[in-house]
Formats: structure tokens, C-alpha cells, sequence
């Protein structure tokens, strides 16, 4: 681990000024993750800023019937919250089917969005990887790479997205509010996160001197028709091989409106609105949710070693479909 200076933000503004201008600074919360990559020194900060103090510690309603998590509730509290539980039932089963509790405890909502990729080779820093060191190639790519990407990948990296937490999150739609120095803005959960082209070393579209203030949940949280379904390989403490939150408004057997976001198979929760789109005005049947499940996937595409992720993913759907529509024991 290599040297570094620390100080504690007292406000939001302070905090945004201590990273402005010095790329070598990074934000510490929880520290799950910053921690992991500084003691294998894929991350090599100069400067931490400990944000555990801004008041961005707290759950409350928004004026339009939503929800807001701050960026600083850990994830066992958002899971656990009264309101999350009742309302968004789908995130918080999502962010119990991560991590472990410990874990899940110290991991704040800012930094679940921020995690890096569990790639092997981007932790291991002896072999070339282009999230960690642009330009010097995917070693995942010619090596194994069972976990990795089958949709949205590029030559330059195929790693996948990690959290469990953000699949909800992109099937419920919500919006992710930020503040830098030129002031706040909101980015719609669809456009944060990014696919790797030419720049797999830049996961999100939050600025370098930008800081996540809070997540916004919209009104409708599909509490009466969703499923998270976390395919993977022993029953706790692993990453997804697929995962799939979907989401159901029904009228009867009819279904009004779906929504279907999948985890483990991209560099970014991944949807497909177009294919979603198949299921409105349909019977909720097997029949509908292969259809969907194929359209999905058309494009995916396996490697040497995770090819077997598209057929498992087509599963997947249609089985989180059918516990969404209450056709069987929910998982």
C-alpha cells in the first residue's frame, strides 16, 4: 500500500473542493471496496477525504411520492428500512442477496454504485489490463473468463458489473443525485454507469470533482409483482453468474408493464426496453416470457468459457418472470 494524506470533509462543499483539481484524491466511506483495491494496489490514492461525516445519512420521502436513500445509509439499513421494505420490495431483497452482512453493514448506497469490476485481472497486477492500465490489453479475453461479460463488452475489456444493488435499481428506474463544482445535477440510473469501448478504465459518468448526494426511488416500486433472482455458484458470499430483477404491473393475468434489469452479464446493469416492451398487453405465460427472454439475449455473445451464461440467462428471466407474476413459490 503506498503513502497517503487524510483529512475529514465537514460539509458537502468542502468535500467537492478537497477532490477538485487533484485526481490523486479519492472519497472513503465505508471503504469495502477502496480498501481491498489500495492493499493490492490497483488503486494508489495520494490523498483520502473520509465523507463519513456529511449529512447524507438519512431515508425520507420526496415531494413526488418517492423515495430518497442518502448516499452514506449503509446497505443493511436501506435493505432493512421500513419504507424500503414495503415499498421497493425488489431492492431490498437485491441488496440482501450481496455481499454479507458485515460486509452489507459498512457499504454505503454512494459506494455500491461505485464499485469496481471483480475481475481477476484487474485485481492481479502483475498481467495487462485495460481498466487498470489503458493500452495494455484484456488478459480475460484469451484467459478464463466464465464470469465475465456476454452483452455490451468490447475488445478492450469484457468485465462485468458487481453490485446486486444497482440491478433493482435500473429496473426501478431511479435517478442518482450528484454535486460538483459547477453545482447539482440529477442522471437518470440508465445513463450513470457506462460500457467499456474505447474507455474501460471510466465506469460511471460521474465527474472526477462530483460527489453522489443521494439515490432517488420513483413512486411506482412494483411492490405486488417483482422478483430478484441471483443465479451463482454457493448460496452466499458470490458474485452473480446472472441475476435478474423484474418487475410486473398487472392487471388480472394481464401484465401492463414490465421491466427487466440482468446483473453478471455486462459492464453495466443491463436492460433491453425493446424487448420488454413484448410483454405489454400479454397473458402472463411461459410462452410470453421465453419470447422475451430470447429477444434479450439476441445479441449476446460467449467466450471460450462463458458461453453457457446465455442459455442460463434465458432461464433465469423467464423463471424471475414467473415469480413476478406469482405463478409459482417465490425464490
Amino acid at each position: 500500500m503506498n503513502s497517503f494524506s487524510y483529512t475529514r470533509a465537514g460539509d458537502v462543499a468542502g468535500a467537492v473542493s478537497e477532490v477538485s483539481g487533484n485526481r490523486a484524491a479519492k472519497f472513503i466511506a465505508g471503504g469495502t471496496n477502496l480498501i481491498d483495491l489500495m492493499k493490492e494496489n490497483v488503486a494508489r490514492p495520494g490523498r483520502l477525504v473520509d465523507i463519513t461525516r456529511l449529512p447524507l445519512s438519512r431515508i425520507e420521502d420526496t415531494p413526488d411520492g418517492g423515495l430518497r436513500l442518502g448516499a452514506l445509509v449503509t446497505n443493511a439499513d436501506t435493505a432493512y428500512n421500513e419504507q424500503v421494505e414495503r415499498r421497493y420490495p425488489l431492492l431490498s431483497r437485491a441488496i440482501l442477496a450481496g455481499a454479507s452482512p458485515q460486509l452489507r453493514n459498512m457499504a454505503t448506497n454512494g459506494g455500491n454504485l461505485l464499485q469496481r469490476a471483480r475481475c481477476y485481472y484487474f485485481y492481479d497486477t502483475a498481467t495487462p489490463c485495460n481498466k487498470r492500465e489503458p493500452g495494455t490489453g484484456c488478459s480475460a479475453i484469451e484467459g478464463f473468463n466464465r464470469m465475465h461479460a456476454i452483452l455490451g463488452a468490447s475488445e478492450q475489456c469484457i468485465a462485468v458489473h458487481p453490485s446486486d444493488m444497482c440491478i433493482a435499481l435500473a429496473a426501478l428506474e431511479a435517478v442518482v443525485r450528484v454535486t460538483g463544482r459547477n453545482g447539482d445535477r440529477a442522471i437518470p440510473f440508465a445513463d450513470f454507469h457506462r460500457l467499456p469501448g474505447e474507455t474501460p478504465d471510466i465506469d460511471s459518468n460521474l465527474g472526477v470533482d462530483e460527489i453522489i448526494t443521494s439515490i432517488d426511488l420513483p413512486s411506482k416500486g412494483f411492490a405486488d409483482h417483482h422478483a430478484y433472482l441471483k443465479v451463482r455458484d454457493r448460496k452466499a458470499y458470490a458474485f452473480a453468474l446472472v441475476s435478474v430483477a423484474a418487475a410486473l404491473e398487472m392487471s388480472g393475468d394481464t401484465i401492463k408493464e414490465a421491466r427487466l434489469a440482468l446483473g453478471g452479464v455486462a459492464h453495466k446493469p443491463w436492460r433491453n426496453t425493446e424487448a420488454e416492451g413484448l410483454l405489454k398487453g400479454k397473458h402472463a405465460t411461459r410462452d410470453s416470457f421465453q419470447i422475451v427472454a430470447e429477444a434479450f439475449m439476441r445479441d449476446a455473445k460467449g467466450l471460450s468459457h462463458n458461453t453457457f451464461k446465455i442459455e442460463l440467462a434465458k432461464r433465469a428471466i423467464v423463471r424471475a418472470l414467473k415469480h413476478a407474476a406469482q405463478m409459482e413459490t417465490r425464490p
